[in-house]
């Protein structure tokens, strides 16, 4: 079981902690488990299960908070990771984001979603549409209310309709007058691009969402055209394994309103739907800059929310950089955005300038490397697609079943 948690921030204090058994675990650990982590640096981040001199340590980093759960006590691995995992799902789905800034604002929710998520060390309630029906999620008026009644509290006095059910992620018997499903596949695409414009790497992380608002208790099954592409998939608790291992069908009874029914992974693409085309030349103390944008492969649907962002070597003094598309933006930190929303069917996007390098140096030694960003909507780049979804009691009643696809940017980098 574990015996606490603590949330860190990216400099390494304790955002949050919360002990979860009679053993009280020292935040010294905390100190321990950053020394570490700025000495050996990224390899020491990517381990999942870390041990001190006293403590098993798991950890999952996300949007720059660092959960970590300890405990001295031998226990499944996974199972610590995967509730690490619901913490940080549920907080993100409570708050719309994860931040240092939000957490410290919303600790009383965060205590008591802990309290409901975990009891004495095991989970308990990780479904986030319950836990909606036990606290209630942050708003203008709960917050209004608090300010004149004195009451932080934002715990439910019903208990919520899933203690009748006998599914214990779907609420009891919930009736709607119209009954519909929508499927959404959402799509990052992850790629490194070298400066001779080589594809390194190329892949997809996707997810399945779903929103079901299906009266009674609907048993659904979900099949695609080619899920053979697919790798390191991860089911919501609601999926049959037995119908996906031998026939790749997810059959599953689904939990009440959106929900995520599974990710997964497709490795080794072999391009990308925009190049970035970088290039700088410095001589004499200073560096002229030019970039292109434009269409590789078109996927038949509209490019747009593109954007390309980049750090200024730390020696730049100065720069002036305009566009023939969209603008350029220079914030603080020397940090470069160039936002370009729709790419045109007519021209190629380019931004140009000139960088310049502070005295004794007459040229860069340090090149910046491009991220860049996009939305497309209506295709999966990854190729999955979906064939059919059934209701088994369909003659019941009938319902309403809508798809749609999204694909963006993930960590999508240009070296130059």
């Amino acid at each position: 079981m574990l015996q606490c948690i603590f949330l860190l921030s990216d400099a390494g204090e304790v955002v949050l902690e919360k002990q979860l058994s009679g053993h009280r675990v020292d935040r010294s650990i905390c100190a321990w488990f950053w020394e570490q982590a700025v000495s050996l640096g990224d390899s020491f981040k990517q381990q999942p299960v870390i041990t001190s001199h006293s403590h098993y340590i798991f950890q999952v980093f996300r949007d720059g908070i660092t959960f970590l759960g300890c405990t001295q006590i031998e226990m499944p691995p996974l199972m610590a990771i995967e509730f690490l995992c619901r913490v940080a799902d549920v907080l993100n789905d409570y708050f719309g984001a994860l931040n240092e800034d939000i957490i410290k604002d919303n600790f009383v929710i965060v205590y008591e979603l802990l309290d409901e998520m975990i009891d004495n060390g095991f989970p308990l309630t990780t479904e986030p549409s319950i836990l909606r029906e036990i606290i209630n999620p942050p708003n203008v008026v709960n917050k209004a209310l608090s300010i004149v009644t004195g009451s932080n509290s934002n715990v439910s006095d019903a208990l919520p309709r899933a203690t009748a059910s006998c599914i214990p992620w779907r609420t009891a018997e919930p009736k709607y007058s119209n009954n519909e499903v929508y499927v959404d596949l959402v799509e990052e695409m992850d790629a490194i691009i070298n400066r001779d414009g080589g594809l390194l790497k190329c892949e997809i992380y996707g997810e399945v969402q779903v929103n079901s608002r299906i009266s009674g208790f609907p048993d659904l099954t979900l099949s695609f055209t080619n899920p053979s592409i697919l790798d390191d998939v991860r089911f919501h608790p609601c999926v049959r394994f037995r119908p996906w291992e031998s026939h790749q069908i997810l059959s599953f009874v689904p939990p009440d309103g959106q929900f995520k029914l599974m990710s997964y992974r497709v490795r080794k693409l072999k391009s990308t739907p925009i190049y970035v085309k970088p290039q700088l030349i410095s001589d004499g103390g200073t560096c002229r800059l030019s970039v292109m944008v434009g269409i590789r492969n078109d996927p038949g649907k509209t490019i747009d929310s593109v954007t390309v962002q980049f750090q200024l070597p730390p020696f730049i003094l100065s720069a002036d950089l305009t566009s023939n598309h969209g603008t350029v933006t220079i914030l603080a930190k020397k940090t470069c955005i160039w936002s370009i929303g729709r790419i045109p069917k007519d021209k190629a996007p380019s931004m140009s300038g000139l960088l310049v390098i502070e005295s004794g140096l007459e040229r860069l030694h340090v090149f910046p490397s491009f991220q860049v960003g996009f939305r497309i909507m209506g295709v999966a780049l990854s190729g999955l697609q979906i064939d059919k979804l059934d209701l088994k009691n369909a003659a019941a009643y009938r319902f309403y079943k809508g798809f749609r696809a999204l694909t963006r940017a993930g960590q999508f980098d240009v070296r130059s």
